[in-house]
């Protein structure tokens, strides 16, 4: 643990430019408590009246006593995020898909994080092995909720043996403290065939119907099965009858839990009703998608957000030639969707390609693990397009790079053709659609 911590940069106009402190100077304490992390630091500098200890570049330490508004910021920012290294995962779990990546992509992609910060900060999924009873007391006394939790299964022994790590049953304790300290969270199952299904999952979801009304929402996931998984557990692929029998599960239990709690609470991923060739669930079901980044109901709202800004548009008849790519799970429902766009832009054509996951294997069918390589190798005759749309979701966070590293200016001059990044709402897939530039 590291309680100096360096201070990269002081915002303009800001008390810490103010008082003096600069670029490279180091916070030793505020109110004569040592700063573990980003969350002491929040937690101390709320107050109106702070003192902080600052190291400057010369070694001379500065007092500096502060009043101030409650929610006004001290203006200092660290040069690590966190104030602290990120704390990595202890297990080793049979559904990992880090451990499914092939060799020689860039290293941040091989970084498996399980730390309760980026939880609450990121709306990471953590499995709870790698904290102590002091970690579980900070998160009850700062109220950092809600905690996303990969809980998987209650049963404690078969918990160790899907993490592959000794204390997994027993990390399961720290669940039962959140909720008696009233903190929200949200539980994730990612299912494996012939492991933790069945009677297993009925055990996991009765277990966890106990922690409502703090435990909010249980999303049921399919593992994510790629092409490389030489020397690891043998996984199955879930069927098409799989998934009707894990829906109608879902459904019974939601069904049980509005009625005595006002929640739907247990979630199935959007592949399940598509493996299944189910409709998806109205809007109402998804409790207010407390788990769309988790891929559970994400094609409902981005539906439901298209048709809502579609009948807000006038529409009109200029011609348009584009074309979408998005990986094979969702196209099925963007054909029906571009329909509908079609009706209220007649002049539009769009055409939809769904592409084939070569990178990781073809079970893997989700837009956000398509490749660069894989579009350029699979699309041709392009020149003609107006433009080319892709999800930002298959790109690198805040940079136009796909997982392998492809750029979005190599894919565009490999195919010659413009390509634009849309945004992950239904009003920017309309707005990118109906606004086209001239090439």
């Amino acid at each position: 643990m590291n309680n100096h911590h360096i201070i990269e940069k002081v915002l303009p106009d800001s008390i810490a430019e103010e008082l003096g402190i600069e670029s490279g100077d180091k916070l030793l304490s505020i109110n004569n408590q040592k700063i573990r992390d980003i969350f002491d630091y929040y937690y101390q500098v709320e107050n109106e009246e702070i003192v902080l200890l600052i190291e400057k570049l010369n070694n001379e330490e500065w007092e500096l006593e502060i009043e101030k508004g409650e929610d006004d910021e001290l203006g200092l920012v660290f040069s690590q995020s966190l104030m602290d290294e990120y704390r990595s995962c202890k297990n080793k779990c049979i559904f990992c898909f880090i451990d499914q990546m092939p060799k020689g992509m860039r290293d941040t992609l091989y970084f498996k994080d399980d730390d309760s910060r980026l939880s609450f900060l990121q709306g990471n999924y953590i499995t709870l092995t790698n904290m102590t009873d002091d970690d579980i007391d900070r998160i009850i006394r700062y109220r950092l909720e809600p905690v996303n939790i990969s809980i998987h299964t209650t049963n404690s022994k078969l918990r160790c043996k899907m993490l592959n790590n000794t204390f997994a049953g027993k990390a399961l304790k720290y669940v039962k403290r959140l909720y008696k300290g009233k903190i929200a969270m949200n539980g994730q199952i990612v299912l494996c065939k012939g492991v933790n299904d069945g009677k297993e999952l009925v055990r996991t979801l009765n277990d966890l119907t106990k922690y409502l009304p703090y435990l909010k929402s249980v999303s049921i996931v399919p593992v994510g099965i790629t092409k490389y998984r030489e020397g690891l557990f043998q996984m199955e692929v879930f069927t098409k009858k799989d998934a009707k029998n894990i829906i109608d599960l879902i459904r019974k239990y939601q069904e049980k839990n509005l009625q005595t709690h006002g929640l739907n609470f247990v979630h199935g991923a959007d592949e399940w009703y598509i493996l299944a060739e189910e409709d998806l669930p109205s809007a109402a079901t998804y409790d207010d998608y407390p788990q769309i980044e988790n891929g559970v109901g994400m094609l409902r709202l981005f539906i439901d957000e298209v048709n809502c800004e579609l009948e807000k548009r006038p529409g009109d008849h200029k011609e348009r030639n584009i074309a979408l790519v998005t990986g094979t799970l969702a196209a099925p429902y963007l054909y029906s969707m571009c329909l509908g766009i079609q009706m209220k832009y007649p002049g539009t054509n769009i055409d939809i390609h769904p592409i084939r996951n070569d990178f990781f294997g073809e079970t893997i069918t989700v837009s956000g693990l398509v490749t660069g390589q894989d579009i350029i190798n699979q699309l041709t005759n392009m020149e003609n397009l107006d433009k080319l749309l892709i999800p930002c979701n298959m790109l690198r966070d805040g940079e136009e790079v796909f997982l392998d590293d492809v750029t979005v200016n190599k894919l565009s001059e490999a195919l010659k053709v413009k390509v634009e990044i849309v945004g992950p709402s239904g009003k920017d897939f309309i707005e990118a659609v109906a606004f086209v530039n001239s090439r």
